[in-house]
Parts: C-alpha cells; structure tokens; sequence
C-alpha cells in the first residue's frame, strides 16, 4: 500500500539520513483495523441471545425451538437459493448472519404460528430483504422486520394470538391464549400484569420477546463485548421512558408508566437486538443516537395513540428508511474544516 507524507509547504526541509519525515502520513482508507470478523460478531449475537432462548423454551416449550429452528431453515433455504441463483459461492451460509436474521424473526413472533409460516418469514426475510440488495450489508431494511411485516400482512390473525405460558402441551398449537400486556394496557382489557411477571417473562407475548431479564442481560453482553452500540439502546430507551412518563402524567388512568412500558413487549429486545443492526442504522455516533431516539419515539405513538399495541417493528422500519438523511446531517467535520465552493 503506498503512501504519502504530506508537510507544509513553508516546512519542508530534508530530514537526517535515517530520521522520517515530519508531516501527515496519508493512505487509501481504511485507516482503522479491526481483528473482528462477520462470523466472530455474528456468532457473540446468537451467544447474547441465549438467555432469551432459554427463556422462551422454558415459558413455552419445545415449540419455541422449533419456531426458532423454522426460521433459521427459511432464512438459510433462501439465502442458499439466492447464492445458487446470482452464481455465487455458499460461503455466505457459514458467516452466521441468516442464523441471526432467523432468530430474531423467530424471536419476534407468537409462539402458536404455524411452523410453515415461521419458515416463509425467514424465506421472505432472507430473499426480499436481504438478497434483493445485493446481499450482506447493502439492504436498507432491518430483514428480520421486513420478514415479520410480510407475516403480519399475510397471517394477520396468527400474528395477533399469543399464547399463555405453560400451556403449549405439543409441537401443535394446543394452548391456552391470553392478551399480551400491551394489549391489556391500550384496550383495558383486563387486570394489568406485575412488573416482577414483566421482568421475568410470565406473561403472553412473542417468543423471545416476554422475558425482559433475559433480554436485558444479553443486551448488556453485546454492549460490553462492543458488539452493538451504546447509542441506539440509550436513545431509545430513554426516548420512550421520557415520552412514556409524560403520557402517564398527563393521564395516569388511560397510559402506563414507563417501567411496564420498558419492561413489556418488544422495548428492550428491539432496542439492544433490532435497532442495533449494523446495516439499517447510521454509521455516524450522532446519527445511531438521532436513529434510536427516532425509534423510541415512535414506537410509543404507536402504542399510545396507533390501533397496534406494539409498534418496534414499524418504528425499525421507518427509521431504516430515514438513515440516509440521518447520516447525510449528522456527517462529522472533516480535517481542516469542510470545503468551500
């Protein structure tokens, strides 16, 4: 790689025999390496999302790891027959991004769907909006979002039954359903679940989605190991706690404060798995901080004035669309000032 060393014009004198050049060393980019690869991260998102694994086999049985095994096969099938299609190598299976797609598809859906549904999900995530980009990071949407919107369009009824946990006896959908809390809190249909059930997941929801424990902890992991960005689960987080906690003032009797808010639905699993993907959000730190405030935002105006009690899906999808004027405004002074003309 040649390089160049840049000095002052009014500076420039021949250094000693042996002593380098004093001035700016100037190289094609990138200018920062990293030991990380696409399988290394991919493989610390399946490891953060563990405990929700075992958390959602734990509330809802066997059938949320053949849910979970469903989509991953969807998103795989896809992505091979895409490859085969385009005359491409397979190599692209083994770098663990489809089995991350499929996860966090599987994670986001009820656990009474039929097993052929979850794997077309993972088909249409994979194919629709990954593939149709051009692959591994040129995709504009979130695919695991883009997967649930064409579930929910398709199965409107499937994806709104959630299932009581400990009731799922078989692989079939043999169950006892219930209303999410979500749902329970915008349509006052009932008595509002505990914090403490909202912590630890016994309550009705998606897959991966009940237990905010396990979410906040695999969440964490992925902050520290430096997988996922700080910014987006702060802006988000802190957006809807501060929207949320406004509502709950203005009128305490119709909104709910904002621990049941964080600790319901997909808020904390969307903020440290889903809006944390590192091709839907902005490159810029200022933008992944705007791109999750935006998320929080409008994920609680869904909740609290839209006719769906949860909106994560939605919001991750609008947002997506938004990144490039995102990064176009939060782009950071180059060195030396911007350019005039």
């Amino acid at each position: 790689m040649s390089q160049t060393i840049i000095t002052p014009p009014d500076t420039v004198r021949t250094p000693p025999s042996g002593v380098p050049a004093q001035g700016l060393l100037v190289g094609p980019a990138p200018h920062l390496a990293d030991a990380s690869t696409t399988r290394r991260i991919m493989f610390e998102v399946v490891l953060a999302m563990l405990p929700m694994f075992v958390a959602a086999v734990w509330l809802f049985g066997a059938r949320a790891a053949a849910l979970t095994f469903s989509t991953t096969a969807g998103c795989l099938a896809a992505e091979a027959v895409a490859n085969r299609i385009r005359g491409r190598s397979q190599a692209s299976l083994t770098d663990g991004s489809a089995v991350v797609t499929g996860v966090i598809l599987a994670f986001s859906l009820p656990p009474g769907l039929r097993l052929y549904q979850s794997f077309l999900g993972g088909a249409v995530a994979i194919g629709l909006g990954k593939m149709v980009f051009g692959g591994l990071g040129q995709n504009l949407f979130n695919p695991a979002m883009v997967g649930r919107a064409f579930l929910m369009v398709c199965f409107p009824v499937a994806l709104t039954t959630w299932i009581e946990p400990g009731t799922l006896k078989t692989i079939g959908v043999d169950a006892v359903t219930q209303a999410t809390p979500l749902a329970a809190a915008k349509f006052h249909s009932g008595p509002l679940p505990g914090l403490r059930d909202l912590f630890l997941g016994n309550v009705g929801g998606c897959v991966g989605e009940t237990s905010a424990l396990a979410a906040l902890l695999g969440g964490l992991y992925l902050v520290f190991r430096r997988v996922a960005d700080w910014r987006q689960p702060v802006g988000m987080l802190g957006a809807a706690t501060v929207f949320s906690s406004v509502a709950h003032w203005a009128a305490p009797e119709r909104f709910a404060g904002p621990l049941y808010h964080l600790t319901s639905g997909a808020m904390l699993f969307g903020a440290f798995f889903i809006a944390t993907d590192y091709v839907g959000a902005p490159v810029t730190p200022r933008g992944r901080l705007v791109f999750g405030i935006g998320v929080g935002l409008l994920v609680m105006v869904i909740r609290l004035f839209g006719g769906y009690p949860e909106g994560v899906m939605y919001a991750v999808l609008l947002m997506n669309a938004l990144t490039p004027l995102i990064e176009r405004w939060s782009l950071p002074t180059p060195f030396g000032g911007k350019a005039s003309g």
